[in-house]
């Protein structure tokens, strides 16, 4: 495993550090040379490129950032002979404002509104697809839609800033009207897509959603049930998309996949872990 933990927490792998060993972490940038000759010594047989685009992005700088890393992946792979490369864009980003006749939106549909993240989220696609045809590298594009689950941060999702708000016992904020829908798979359900993706749907994008619309207002009353806080609406974000909901069919199809957890049972976790932290 490589992270440069930006973003992440070491604290979050130590279960999986104690397997005897089974899992090295790398603390290193995936444009940095080193990383080029740790996939010479490691020699993979697929690479899994999870840090491609942050479901949030907005800024253009980050979001060009994503090209050399993606280059920098597909360069060792080329030079040390990886036979596949699956990444995870997310749907937002790589779809843009889709009108509500076309939800759950299929795979190739272009973007409605065109800015700078879907322009990249396009350009990655293409790129991936330039190195199967000259070098043979074999790609899988995973457009997910909104992961979540224990351990992320409070910026990293509206389920996560709902969940922080609880635990903080603060009103949470809400981006918009709150009708504005989101499709919502649990971690779980993700990480198998990733593994089924190992061996399966080389040279496709494949949706990974539930093809449910779930409001944010719905969202904050199946989390915020059993509380007395009351969620504020402020501005929406220039980058915030109206709605989203991917049709999952070519996942079933390809990847053999669906989602088994129900929003209700997702977010049930969390519930698990408020009455702790109110009976503590």
């Amino acid at each position: 495993m490589i992270d440069d933990l930006s973003t992440g927490s070491l604290a979050n792998l130590s279960d999986s550090r104690n397997l005897g060993g089974a899992l090295k972490f790398h603390h290193l940038d995936v444009s940095a040379i080193e990383f080029g000759e740790l996939v010479g010594l490691r020699q993979p047989e697929v690479i899994f490129h999870l840090a491609l685009l942050p479901p949030q992005s907005s800024d253009t700088q980050d979001v060009l950032r994503s090209v050399p890393m993606l280059l920098s992946v597909l360069e060792a792979a080329r030079m040390h002979g990886v036979g596949k490369v699956v990444v995870c864009i997310p749907a937002g980003l790589l779809y843009g404002e889709v009108a509500a006749r076309y939800l759950p939106v299929k795979e190739g549909r272009k973007a409605d509104a065109i800015g700078v993240p879907h322009v990249m989220a396009q350009t990655l696609v293409d790129l991936l697809g330039v190195y199967r045809e000259t070098h043979g590298i074999e790609f899988t594009v995973l457009a997910t839609t909104n992961i979540y689950g224990l351990r992320q941060r409070g910026q990293d999702g509206v389920v996560a800033a709902f969940a922080s708000a609880i635990i903080r016992n603060e009103d949470p904020e809400i981006y918009g009207n709150g009708k504005e829908t989101r499709d919502f798979v649990y971690i779980d359900d993700a990480v198998d897509a990733l593994v089924r993706s190992i061996n399966k749907g080389g040279g496709l994008v494949i949706n990974i959603g539930t093809g449910i619309q779930t409001t944010i207002e719905e969202l904050w009353k199946q989390i915020g049930a059993g509380t007395t806080l009351k969620a504020k609406k402020v501005s929406r974000r220039p980058h915030d998309i109206s709605r989203i909901a991917v049709s999952p069919t070519r996942a079933k199809i390809q990847l053999g996949w669906s989602h088994w957890t129900s929003l209700a049972d997702g977010l049930s976790v969390y519930k698990e872990i408020f009455a702790k932290k109110k009976n503590s």
